[in-house]
C-alpha cells in the first residue's frame, strides 16, 4: 500500500458508519390524541440521539380523517375532545411558528398517553403552562379559526400516502408512508436498526407496502 493509499484508507468512511453521518430529512405528521402515533414519535426521538434527522412536525387529524367514514358511535364520540386537541396545536403553529409544534405536543401527549388522562381541559392547561403559553390560549382548541391551515396540513401528509391509511404518516427524504405501527418504542440498537430498515425501504422506489395484524396494544414507559 502506497503512502497515499494509506491516507485514503485512514479517510474513507465505513459503510457501516455512514449512516450516522449523513442528515435525513423527516416530516411526520400526527394527532396528538393517537397513541400509535405517540409510540412512533417517542422512536424518532430516541433516533435523534444516534442518528442526524431534521425532523419537521405536522398536525393531521383523525377526526378530518374519519369525518366521512362510517365508523362506531364509540369511535365518533372520541373525535371532539381529538379535535380540541389538533386545533390547539394548528393555533400554536401558526401564531408562534414550527418551533412550538413539538413541545406542545410533548406535553399534551405526556398527559394523554402515558399519563391516561380523559378530561381534556386539564390535559390542555397543563400543556399549556408546560410550553408557556398564557391560559387563555386554550381558547383556540374551541376555535375554527385556524381550521384552514390544519386541514391543509393534514391532507397534506394524507395526500402523500393515500386515503386508506391513518396516523402517523411520516416521509423520509420526501418519500412518504403511513407508519411504522410500533409497540413498544424500541430503544438504543434496535431503534436505530429499524430506521435503518425504514430509511433503506423508503429509498427503494418499488416499496409499497409491508403489514401485518396488531397482537399488542400501546405499550408506554
Amino acid at each position: 500500500m502506497t503512502s497515499t493509499d494509506s491516507t485514503a484508507a485512514e479517510t474513507a468512511v465505513d459503510p457501516a458508519v455512514e449512516p450516522a453521518l449523513e442528515t435525513v430529512a423527516v416530516d411526520f405528521w400526527f394527532d396528538p390524541s393517537c397513541p400509535w402515533a405517540w409510540m412512533t414519535s417517542r422512536w424518532v426521538d430516541e433516533v435523534a440521539k444516534h442518528r442526524s434527522l431534521d425532523v419537521t412536525w405536522h398536525i393531521m387529524s383523525l377526526a378530518v380523517l374519519n369525518e366521512d367514514k362510517d365508523v362506531s358511535e364509540e369511535y365518533r364520540a372520541f373525535f371532539p375532545r381529538a379535535l380540541r386537541y389538533t386545533r390547539l396545536v394548528a393555533a400554536a403553529k401558526e401564531l408562534h411558528g414550527d418551533a412550538i409544534v413539538k413541545p406542545l405536543y410533548d406535553a399534551l401527549g405526556t398527559r394523554i398517553h402515558p399519563g391516561g388522562s380523559v378530561e381534556s381541559d386539564e390535559v390542555i392547561s397543563g400543556a399549556l403552562e408546560e410550553v408557556g403559553l398564557g391560559a387563555d390560549f386554550a381558547r383556540y382548541a374551541d376555535s375554527e379559526e385556524f381550521d384552514e391551515p390544519m386541514r391543509a396540513s393534514h391532507f397534506d401528509g394524507i395526500g402523500r400516502v393515500g386515503q386508506d391509511v391513518g396516523t402517523p404518516v411520516i416521509a423520509v427524504d420526501g418519500v412518504a408512508f403511513f407508519g411504522p405501527v410500533i409497540s413498544p418504542a424500541p430503544k438504543g440498537d434496535e431503534a436505530v436498526a429499524l430506521w435503518d430498515g425504514v430509511v433503506a425501504a423508503a429509498r427503494y422506489p418499488g416499496f409499497f407496502e409491508l403489514k401485518r395484524s396488531r397482537t399488542v396494544g400501546p405499550i408506554f414507559d
